[in-house]
């Protein structure tokens, strides 16, 4: 997949493979880092790291400096994994829930999230929440698991059924996620499209996960092809 991510192409397959959370949060953050503008010396903060690899990957390949913040990952072992990467003073592994954010407002040039964002931030009043954070002109860009269409507990596909149960319920259309950050006047969306490399996403993925997903997948894959990754940028007003 070299042609599709180059810059993830240059990292460790097994670094990746060992400390990975979901999809491929490299390909997430290269894909993203296309439609935002991330220039060296920039204050970012990652939101839902996991194990940091996303901040490593963005602080090496454009200079920014990270907040590296997540709630299940505890900020002591990421640090050994950034301190690993070369980057003390550059990451800082904060341990925060997504509602209690630690920040002075305004702080920061730009915030992301990879395959984290759908977790909270589909609840109306969120998005008012954690971009006070941001300076005007200030972007926020997102990545997550998605829907081509919009679903519902009555018409989704049957073999997304199980999928749909454990979770599911918070992916979201592009669309979706465009005019549920448009309504609330806070940002102006620039971009909330599908990666072309959605479904490489997808089949990259497979083998990573259990069972039961991998064959929803796999069958999605085959059939109607609902599932997708939606991608979001916004700037402050």
């Amino acid at each position: 997949m070299a042609d599709l991510f180059p810059r993830s192409a240059a990292y460790d397959e097994s670094w990746v493979r060992e400390n990975r959370m979901g999809p491929n949060v490299l390909w997430l953050a290269e894909s993203l880092a296309e439609r935002m503008t991330l220039e060296p010396g920039m204050r970012v903060m990652d939101l839902g790291c996991g194990k940091g690899l996303s901040s490593v990957f963005l602080a090496r390949e454009f200079g920014v400096e990270i907040w590296a913040t997540d709630l299940w990952i505890k900020p002591t072992a990421n640090w050994e994994r950034i301190k690993e990467a070369g980057l003390e003073g550059q990451v800082h592994p904060i341990y925060a829930e997504a509602h209690q954010l630690p920040y002075a407002e305004g702080f920061f040039d730009a915030i992301v999230s990879l395959d984290a964002y759908h977790y909270f931030g589909d609840a109306d009043l969120y998005l008012e929440n954690v971009v006070r954070f941001l300076r005007t002109d200030g972007e926020i860009g997102i990545v997550c698991p998605g829907f081509r269409r919009e679903v519902g507990p009555d018409d989704v596909p049957a073999y997304l059924s199980w999928y749909y149960g454990i979770g599911a319920y918070s992916f979201h259309s592009p669309d979706w996620w465009r005019n549920h950050w448009r309504k609330t006047g806070l940002v102006e969306v620039t971009c909330a499209d599908e990666p072309p490399e959605s479904d490489a996403m997808w089949e990259e993925f497979i083998p990573h996960t259990e069972p039961q997903e991998q064959a929803a997948i796999r069958d999605d894959a085959a059939g109607e092809r609902v599932l997708n990754f939606a991608r979001v940028v916004a700037r402050k007003r």
